[in-house]
């Protein structure tokens, strides 16, 4: 089994502009998803399509795996995966940038710190401040806490530092969910 990050698109009625957001699942393919996203998004009425994908394998120095709960191996970690979305302005842009990461760290705290060294909090000229956190991060969760019930039931991510791993490849493009 897999960890997969789906960015999925939809242009819901009566909106005016294709919005997105992003989906977590564990599978083997992109076709295991096809119901669940629909149930995670009811709103798009069935008219879904995913813009991006990536099999989640390396985070920075680390490898990530899924494991059965119960199978022996302990999933026991001093650190977490976590999704961090942060928003940003450029000048003369009619536009809010979001840059989507994953991040490996012990704490939400030290995930936020890790965010503020990205190239995108360097590059962008304007970051819009969130009272909470202080910074541009529009959004951090632990991805555990992202997952389906289902996954979270039968699943763990197992987290260990490794080098020399090849980084995950971001499929980009249009797929629709009715042709998976």
């Amino acid at each position: 089994m897999k960890l997969f990050m789906i960015l999925i698109g939809c242009k819901p009625k009566n909106r005016r502009t294709e919005q997105h957001d992003i989906f977590f699942g564990i599978g083997n393919e992109l076709k295991d998803f096809v119901d669940p996203i629909k149930d995670f998004w009811p709103e798009a009425d069935g008219k879904i399509h995913i813009d991006a994908y990536r099999i989640v394998h390396k985070i920075g120095e680390y490898e990530i795996k899924v494991t059965e709960r119960g199978n022996g191996q302990a999933v026991d970690s001093e650190v977490k995966l976590f999704f961090v979305n942060l928003g940003g302005y450029k000048p003369n842009e009619f536009d809010e940038f979001h840059y989507k990461e994953l991040i490996v760290a012990s704490s939400l705290a030290k995930a936020t710190e890790k965010a503020k060294r990205t190239v995108f909090w360097k590059h962008h000229s304007s970051a819009h401040i969130d009272d909470k956190y202080g910074l541009d991060v529009d959004d951090i969760y632990e991805i555990e806490d992202l997952l389906l019930p289902r996954d979270k039931e039968q699943y763990s991510i197992q987290i260990t530092p490794k080098t020399g791993l090849e980084e995950d490849t971001i499929a980009n493009g249009y797929f629709k969910l009715s042709a998976l």
